[in-house]
């Protein structure tokens, strides 16, 4: 049994909620430079060339890629072999959320209650996701989420039957109703099976595979290229200005479900998908 000091995952959070919010991973920001170079529509050559200038911009000043700095969404792979100790283990990740967005001047963005609103003023409480895994280690992830793209996001209980064509058709038909809102180019999570509730998470959780890492499942990396060709094709572009630079990636995650359903959830992200990850 490994002990760990809760503490050092409250420091670990507050470095990330600042990390993350100022560097984009070297993924995302391959393939967007790749996009870039590969784009014919002088408008989306120009949009993109201005995403790229930004990130390189707040890297180089350590300001925030955008001024929505999300809501702190928090993935832990706790070993089971790990004891905490020194607190619980929900207010040391508040802690840490409540340091990074304080100390790194990062803005609040998280109401008390979601009718009457009221700001809790330092961002928390974070979203909490936690699995317990074999081993010795905790992994930790913080994946700030912004709402311009979080607000296409979309939930579907398809019929069985709508089988492989009703997922496309319903991927697709969230990309078109999200227009440029979500800021394109965009990263798309896609969640596939399990219940109303798993199915949401799944799609959350497809965000934080790198991109251009297909699925280990041929099946489901052959929808993956599917999908992400479709929705290029869709030609909304960077920003909603053209191209063929709709989406970065499409990543999906399954999980059995039951005979009688379909569930489909849709994350979408903008193209400041940010995560940062560290392991203890």
């Amino acid at each position: 049994m490994r002990e760990i000091d809760v503490q050092h995952i409250t420091d670990a959070v507050a470095n990330m909620c600042i990390q993350a919010n100022q560097y984009l991973p070297p993924d995302v920001q391959t393939t967007l430079h790749a996009a870039q170079r590969a784009e014919h529509w002088p408008l989306a050559t120009r949009t993109l060339a201005q995403i790229n200038m930004n990130l390189a911009q707040a890297a180089d000043k350590q300001l925030p890629i955008c001024q929505d700095t999300g809501m702190a969404c928090v993935f832990i792979e706790l070993g089971q072999d790990v004891h905490l100790t020194g607190g619980n283990l929900d207010d040391a990740v508040n802690e840490g959320v409540r340091r990074g967005y304080t100390e790194g001047y990062l803005r609040k963005s998280v109401v008390q209650d979601p009718i009457r609103r009221g700001n809790t003023g330092d961002n928390t409480p974070a979203l909490l996701t936690v699995h317990i895994v074999p081993g010795q280690q905790v992994n930790i992830t913080v994946a700030p989420k912004g709402f311009g793209s979080e607000n296409m996001s979309r939930i579907a209980m398809l019929k069985p039957a709508q089988g492989r064509e009703g997922v496309v058709d319903f991927v697709l038909e969230t990309v078109r109703l999200a227009g440029p809102n979500p800021c394109p180019p965009i990263v798309l999570g896609v969640g596939i099976g399990g219940s109303f509730d798993k199915v949401a998470l799944l799609a959350k959780q497809a965000l934080l595979r790198p991109l251009n890492q297909p699925s280990q499942t041929p099946y489901y990396a052959q929808l993956e290229a599917e999908l992400l060709e479709k929705v290029n094709q869709l030609g909304i572009g960077p920003a909603g200005y053209g191209g063929k630079t709709t989406a970065l990636d499409v990543a999906i995650e399954t999980m059995p479900t039951h005979i009688a359903g379909l569930p489909v959830a849709v994350n979408v992200s903008c193209h400041a998908t940010r995560r940062a990850s560290v392991v203890l």
